[in-house]
C-alpha cells in the first residue's frame, strides 16, 4: 500500500514561509491530482489546494490565493506546498492527500 510521507511543520511568526513536502513511498505513484488539506484546531477538514498532474494546473481556497503555492517536482516525485505571509489562521495540521491515500499530518503553528 501507498504511503504519503510529509515534512515536518514547525513553528513561524506571522508573515513568516514554510515549506511543505509529500513523498510517496513507491516512486511509481503517479495519481492524476494531488491535494493539500488542513484542520484547524477545533475545526473541520479544509481544502488547500489541488494541483493536476498531467496540466499543471493548479487551484486554490480563497484565503490561501496569492500566499501559497502548490507544485510536484516530478523528478523527486515530490508535492510541495510552499506557504507565504502565513498568519495566525494558517496554525493547522496539513496533509497531503492523493485518492484514498493520505499522509500522517504535520503541524503548522503560525505564532509571535
Amino acid at each position: 500500500e501507498v504511503q504519503l510521507v510529509e515534512s515536518a511543520g514547525g513553528l513561524v511568526q506571522p508573515g513568516g514561509s514554510l515549506r511543505l513536502s509529500c513523498t510517496p513511498s513507491e516512486f511509481t505513484f503517479s495519481p492524476s491530482a494531488w491535494n493539500w488539506v488542513r484542520q484547524p484546531p477545533g475545526k473541520g477538514p479544509e481544502w488547500v489546494a489541488t494541483i493536476y498532474t498531467y496540466s499543471r494546473a493548479t487551484r486554490y481556497t480563497n484565503s490561501v490565493k496569492g500566499r501559497f503555492t502548490i507544485s510536484t517536482d516530478n523528478a523527486k516525485n515530490t508535492l510541495v506546498l510552499e506557504m507565504n505571509s502565513l498568519t495566525a489562521d494558517d496554525t493547522a495540521i496539513y496533509y497531503c492527500n492523493a485518492l484514498e491515500y493520505w499522509g500522517q499530518g504535520t503541524q503548522v503553528t503560525v505564532s509571535s
